[in-house]
């Protein structure tokens, strides 16, 4: 996993005032930076139109421009006039090597955006949103110069964005990349170091962004076990029988030693899984609402799930029931809720009694989770979404790695067995979460069908071939 920040200024202070690197300096290992992954990518004689602003993100683009000449058939296109003092500089020097200004963009095989970067804080105006389109409509492959840009320092859209293959995010990587609403725009990110490594320039953080690297598989590694080893995960069976099923199917692929499912009345489940019509006694971890309903009566919850010690997972319906929200409450108890945006617009109003709407909840992801992790410190919870985030005891984690193959019903279902097979194995509600979360969107992306082809037990058939990868 890699560090987090919301913006890289006092980084970028200590470059100047304690690593004695002026601004030139940083922006020439900028430039550098994406130079290099051109030439990595491209053949000299390739060729690359690059669209450079009136601020630094601009003169960021200016150099590159001057780093690529002669190598490769440049096309600056300069729409607007230079304000910063680094882009006139760049500029200079550009001209000096003999380079000259296009009047309009062209497609070419590399399209560079350094429009405006980090630091845009308005709403585009009509010039640079026809700008931005035509980007778009070019078929070359198209890189974003530290942000995409027309995404804001906060992650929305102004009201538009480059469309970035890639984005070579300078210095750190940024929160404004990972809000669910620029997914399209970003592309793949990648971090270019300036002037010195990344474990000098960077400070402490308490948001960190995952990779496919961090999944820790629960492999069996000891030779003498038996299934009271790995733990009893219990899943409530609701009206939506189905919702239930799924997550109890994908909680005993992943490694329960036992699973069973808590019921009313006998219904058809596979029969490497178990039913009762009440709690075992000998259950490790417990997960409740997928599908719930009104199946259950408030005494039975109270006794079998609210006034349990078990780890639990609260998801989908429970995010509508008050008493099983009660649980929040308790600090001595392992506690996972994963609802999405929706459900948890219902989880705080509940809560808090303040009526969130979806769209808030979608444009203020990272206030949102930490307004909630301030009030439950030791609640895990995680933000189903294009970039699912994850937060306890002020610890951020974000997940970019799920993909539109999920956006189908059954797909929570799967990361709440998950996780509770987790628990159940004695992970703690955090690391449950964040391996649950990783093994879901693996495997995920592992599938190998059509985009729009994936279900649920396809997604469990790939949880379990995970150690394989």
């Amino acid at each position: 996993m890699q560090k987090v920040y919301q913006n890289c200024d006092e980084m970028d202070k200590k470059c100047y005032e304690i690593y004695g690197l002026s601004e030139d300096i940083l922006m020439e290992h900028a430039a550098g930076g994406m130079a290099q992954y051109i030439r990595s990518r491209f053949a000299r004689g390739a060729s690359v139109l690059i669209v450079a602003g009136a601020g630094n993100n601009g003169a960021d683009g200016i150099a590159l421009a001057r780093l690529l000449y002669g190598d490769y058939q440049v096309m600056l296109y300069l729409p607007f006039e230079l304000k910063s003092k680094m882009a006139l500089l760049q500029r200079e020097r550009a001209e000096r090597v003999g380079i000259r200004s296009v009047d309009e963009p062209k497609d070419a095989d590399v399209i560079v955006d350094a429009l405006f970067g980090a630091g845009l804080n308005r709403k585009l105006d009509e010039k640079a949103e026809h700008i931005i389109h035509k980007l778009n409509s070019f078929k070359g492959y198209k890189i974003a110069c530290d942000i995409p840009s027309g995404i804001a320092g906060d992650g929305r859209l102004m009201p538009c964005a480059f469309e970035a293959d890639v984005t070579l995010t300078m210095g750190a990587h940024k929160e404004s990349l990972y809000l669910d609403e620029g997914k399209d725009s970003v592309g793949k990110i990648e971090k270019i170091d300036l002037g010195v490594s990344h474990l000098i320039y960077e400070d402490q953080s308490r948001t960190f962004v995952l990779e496919s690297s961090d999944l820790r598989v629960p492999s069996r590694k000891i030779l003498s076990a038996h299934k009271g080893n790995f733990g009893h995960a219990v899943l409530f069976c609701g009206e939506k029988e189905g919702a239930g099923v799924i997550a109890a199917m994908a909680a005993a692929r992943y490694g329960a030693g036992l699973t069973t499912l808590v019921i009313h009345e006998p219904i058809v489940h596979p029969p490497y899984l178990m039913a009762a019509s009440m709690v075992p006694s000998n259950a490790s971890a417990m997960g409740i609402g997928m599908g719930l309903g009104s199946y259950f009566e408030d005494e039975f919850l109270m006794q079998h799930v609210v006034n349990s010690h078990l780890p639990v997972v609260l998801d989908a319906d429970a995010m509508y029931v008050p008493k099983l929200l009660a649980i929040l409450e308790q600090k001595d108890r392992q506690i996972v809720v994963t609802p999405h945006p929706k459900e948890f617009v219902s989880l705080w109003k509940i809560l808090t009694g303040e009526q969130l709407s979806v769209a808030e909840v979608q444009a203020k992801r990272f206030e949102i989770v930490r307004r909630f992790n301030a009030r439950y410190p030791h609640v895990t919870l995680l933000l189903k979404g294009a970039n699912t985030l994850i937060a306890q005891e002020e610890q951020l984690y974000i997940n970019p790695l799920g993909c539109s193959k999920l956006s189908k019903g059954g797909s929570g279902d799967v990361l709440s067995g998950l996780i509770v097979s987790l628990l159940a194995q004695g992970y703690t509600a955090l690391d449950a979460a964040l391996q649950g979360s990783l093994a879901l969107v693996l495997a995920a992306g592992k599938y190998t069908g059509a985009s729009y082809a994936m279900v649920s037990t396809d997604l469990i058939d790939g949880i379990g071939k995970l150690e394989q990868y």
